[in-house]
């Protein structure tokens, strides 16, 4: 996201619990209701944890014209949180990039804070949560879900690598339960990840799948539960060997960010690594037939499981702050240019998409 959002801290890990509800209305009061031709569809979303995660889904999901609430533990966090997406979307609407069909304060308007869990539930079809990444936290949260939720409300965290057979273990509503995993910054990148449980039931992985649709992201279904998923184990496939090849002296850091972000990002940008393979030859049975023997030739030359070692940590920190310096100031502002590009590419990609 901008800097407003990248500004504020993620939600501390403290035990949660209910708390008499006050809904943040103060920053709402101006804004005009929903009208019948903007009116929510049917069912609300609640947004448990309201750090940065949490604050790019209730953007996202008010884009789709849901009532969002947004629950925190900590009224001055919910405050803060609502002031934040404020000054967000109205940047967003300003610079032509606001998602949705609906005006920054059409969207404003659906979102409200809430400091007590069961009142927040109350009328939503569908709960994300975004707490810290610890497990007993989240499964402390679920806990206390599963016993105020009925039957029909989706279950869904935004974990990246916990599994949920560890994370909905023991819940009477195991079949409502989900990963839905985004990429950070959500706002941005569209792809989330589904996750099931192995009792998940698939109309649950089915109206999860049609909900982020609706609001405008890519999902993808994971067929079943694998340690990080599916975009962790490719991206930690690529750092793996990015991190040999300059240990081993082969390339320097600088310019293996170059061999991706002027090379193999530039297709990966709109296709993958199988339909790169397929249109690389005559179709993926040609390039196979030319190639696989080369490929596993190469694979059986790749070394083992990196043990980063603090030597060439420094090294490659050394290199990388030569570029970005790692204070504060210079990443942000490093965060925000990332954010812009990938604001003006998710435009290009949209105009671009083939029909």
């Amino acid at each position: 996201m901008g800097a407003a959002l990248r500004g504020a801290g993620k939600p501390t890990a403290k035990q949660w619990s209910a708390a008499k509800c006050r809904c943040t209305l103060s920053l709402c009061s101006q804004r005009p209701r929903p009208d019948s031709a903007m009116a929510s569809p049917a069912g609300g979303v609640v947004i448990v944890g309201s750090g940065l995660i949490g604050r790019s889904w209730a953007m996202l999901f008010a884009s789709g014209g849901f009532k969002v609430k947004l629950y925190d533990i900590e009224q001055q966090q919910i405050t803060n949180a609502l002031e934040t997406i404020r000054k967000e979307m109205k940047w967003l609407e300003q610079s032509g990039s606001l998602k949705g069909s609906l005006s920054a304060e059409q969207q404003l308007s659906l979102i409200s804070g809430c400091g007590n869990l069961a009142e927040a539930v109350e009328g939503t079809m569908h709960i994300q949560e975004c707490v810290p990444e610890n497990l007993e936290l989240k499964k402390k949260i679920f806990a206390q879900l599963d016993r105020i939720v009925d039957d029909r409300v989706i279950l869904s965290s935004s974990s990246s690598c916990l599994l949920p057979s560890k994370l909905f273990v023991g819940l009477a509503h195991v079949k409502q339960c989900i990963v839905a995993h985004p990429v950070n910054p959500p706002y941005y990148v569209p792809l989330v990840e589904l996750v099931p449980h192995p009792e998940t039931a698939p109309a649950t992985m089915d109206r999860t799948h049609a909900l982020m649709r609706k609001i405008g992201q890519t999902p993808v279904r994971v067929l079943r539960e694998i340690e990080g998923f599916v975009l962790n184990r490719l991206q930690y496939a690529i750092i793996s060997e990015a991190w040999r090849l300059v240990e081993e002296g082969i390339v320097s850091a600088n310019d293996l960010d170059l061999v991706m972000s002027d090379g193999l990002g530039m297709r990966y940008a709109f296709i993958g690594p199988l339909e790169t393979m397929h249109l690389n030859a005559e179709g993926m049975v040609s390039y196979c037939d030319r190639y696989c023997e080369g490929i596993k030739h190469v694979l059986k030359t790749f070394g083992p499981i990196p043990e980063f070692s603090r030597t060439t940590v420094e090294k490659v920190n050394q290199d990388m702050c030569m570029k970005v310096p790692d204070d504060p100031g210079h990443l942000d502002a490093r965060r925000q240019w990332r954010d812009d590009c990938l604001m003006r590419l998710a435009q290009l990609k949209r105009q671009v998409q083939p029909q």
